[in-house]
């Protein structure tokens, strides 16, 4: 394995969908996930200058004070809509014995930092696409938050961000679906009214800024695939097909970064893992911060990722696709959102 993750050309597939090389950039794209359990991504048509406007706006909303985000808060929602507050969110990892397993196994050298407790940072979750008109998870499905210091732009600048990640990671979708030697709309369409996410993530730098900080312990991701921008300040590791190499991500500019959640696991019976992670302040990390407080003009020394997941619909069947089917028994029909449900609670966010 490289240390860079394969960069797929989006642009090339939508100029010609059934050119040979287009196919063969699906087949890349389909092994990316395979091999890494994430891939760059290249489309034309998301700019530098709406992730910008969008990592300002979410900047500005977490650099509020605490008692003014607390009310977009809804626990009783399991936080699947709103503001989930600092140290509320627990690393999968921490309640899962296989997981601390894997860990244990792991060259001293490549392990994540240690899980002390839950998360420091703050996420934000904005429901983008289609509801569906009946489902047996509401919970999952529950209308939109809007911070009241922001409404003015709120609606517009995060429905804006987040169709153009839906867009490009349903063309990923797509993608996918080819390399596999599925029809073109198998994976796409089990997506359609999913409780699809964009979900921010905020850490105050001023605060948790120093080397070594975990920002978001080792885990993966329970959703079907997520899609980030670039971070104005870089601290992500992966662990390609969960094993003992730790790679530190560097995204390109012009770039997305794609990521394999449990939800393709399990479609695919375990040929792509959902793909481990953590975020931490490195010494990269530290140079951003610093080049940050040097510039001009100064802006609300956060983290923020600007992150989309893409969920496969509550209430279709979660189970391997045919090519897959050998693996049934590791994964066994679940309906998707019973999924979410269980991997809620594991992260102290469900009851």
């Amino acid at each position: 394995m490289t240390d860079i993750l394969p960069i797929i050309d989006l642009g090339l597939y939508l100029r010609g969908k059934n050119d040979p090389l287009a196919v063969e950039e699906c087949k890349k794209a389909a092994n990316a996930l395979v091999d890494y359990g994430a891939l760059l991504l290249k489309d034309p048509r998301v700019t530098e200058e709406d992730n910008s406007q969008f990592l300002n706006l979410m900047e500005d909303y977490f650099a509020q004070p605490y008692e003014k985000k607390l009310k977009d808060a809804r626990p009783d929602l399991s936080y699947q809509v709103g503001v989930t507050p600092g140290f509320t969110e627990e690393p999968i990892c921490n309640r899962d014995p296989k997981c601390l397993d894997m860990i244990a196994k792991m060259p001293e050298g490549s392990r994540p930092l240690p899980i002390t407790g839950p998360d420091v940072k703050w996420r934000f979750f904005w429901r983008i696409g289609d509801r569906p008109k009946e489902t047996e998870f509401p919970q999952l499905n529950s209308e939109p938050i809007i911070p009241e210091m922001f409404k003015d732009t709120w609606f517009t600048v995060m429905n804006k961000w987040g169709n153009q990640m839906h867009r490009a990671v349903l063309d990923v979708t797509e993608m996918v679906s080819v390399g596999f030697g599925l029809p073109a709309n198998k994976l796409p369409d089990l997506t359609k009214n999913g409780p699809h996410l964009l979900a921010p993530t905020g850490s105050d730098l001023n605060e948790y800024g120093k080397l070594n900080t975990v920002l978001a312990g080792f885990h993966y991701d329970l959703n079907f695939l997520t899609i980030h921008g670039k971070s104005r300040f870089p601290g992500l590791h992966i662990w390609p097909r969960n094993g003992s190499t730790k790679m530190q991500v560097r995204v390109p500019d012009g770039c997305l970064l794609v990521q394999a959640g449990k939800q393709l696991e399990w479609l695919t019976g375990g040929k792509v893992k959902a793909g481990y992670h953590e975020v931490v302040v490195t010494e990269s990390t530290l140079k951003a911060i610093e080049n940050a407080k040097r510039s001009e003009p100064k802006r609300p020394l956060w983290r923020i990722s600007s992150t989309f997941f893409l969920h496969i619909a509550s209430d279709n069947l979660l189970q391997p696709l045919e090519p897959f089917e050998h693996n049934l028994a590791l994964y066994p029909p679940t309906l998707t959102g019973k999924q979410v449900q269980n991997e809620l609670r594991l992260l102290s966010l469900g009851e």
